[in-house]
């Protein structure tokens, strides 16, 4: 198999600088409400959701957090009297997690807080259909990492989505086969994650390997 072409790599260097910076830009946004982008995630889960309840499994599937992580945080809100907790009535051998009184008084603090930085530090540079084009490639890349989970859904939503409103409408989205504008050869890289190109000429194994330092020397 051949090595990754420097596409391939500034692709996967995107994706994990995003997986490093976007939870803690959130979160620095959410500081001052006690609560993590992911504890808001639970709420808004809860919040959406029929007499605002959900079972443990569902909010786990809904948020993509295995049973003992979303224990933990549960417990965590459970303490701050934002989440109680109580056994299934129809299947004792169930978990239920219910908002309360106070978690959706939390929950509607955080909520324009929570959207102003998703719009100005995430997608606000998107331009018209850019949001859509994005969840489109998400859902293609989580249909690989987790199949199983991913052929459960319901095409084309996901599981970690937000219950849409009534009155949106899917007319004026944009092409989600729409290519990205290509980066110039040689340029520097459009992004802080992306790889260095190799300078022509250098000794590399293949071109597209970071360069080393000595390597410009």
């Amino acid at each position: 198999m051949s090595a990754l072409d420097r596409d391939e790599r500034v692709a996967i260097a995107r994706l994990r600088a995003m997986g490093e910076l976007l939870p803690t830009a959130l979160d620095r946004r959410l500081t001052d409400i006690g609560i993590t982008s992911f504890e808001f995630m639970l709420l808004e889960a809860l919040a959406e959701a029929e007499d605002r309840t959900l079972r443990m499994t569902a909010l786990a599937l809904r948020t993509n957090a295995t049973l003992p992580r979303l224990s933990r945080v549960v417990s965590s809100l459970e303490r701050k009297g934002l989440i109680v907790r109580s056994a299934c009535e129809s299947d004792r051998r169930a978990t239920n997690a219910t908002l309360t009184d106070d978690g959706v008084d939390v929950y509607r603090e955080a909520l324009p807080i929570h959207t102003d930085a998703v719009r100005t530090q995430v997608l606000g540079g998107l331009g018209e259909g850019g949001a859509g084009r994005v969840a489109d490639l998400a859902l293609s890349i989580l249909a690989t990492l987790d199949p199983d989970r991913t052929a459960a859904l319901a095409k084309p939503a996901c599981n970690a989505d937000p219950e849409p409103a009534a009155e949106e409408s899917a007319e004026g989205e944009a092409c989600a086969a729409d290519p990205a504008p290509a980066v110039g050869d040689g340029a520097e890289p459009a992004c802080a994650a992306d790889p260095v190109p190799a300078r022509a000429g250098a000794e590399a194994p293949c071109p597209a390997d970071p360069v080393l330092p000595g390597a410009l020397a």
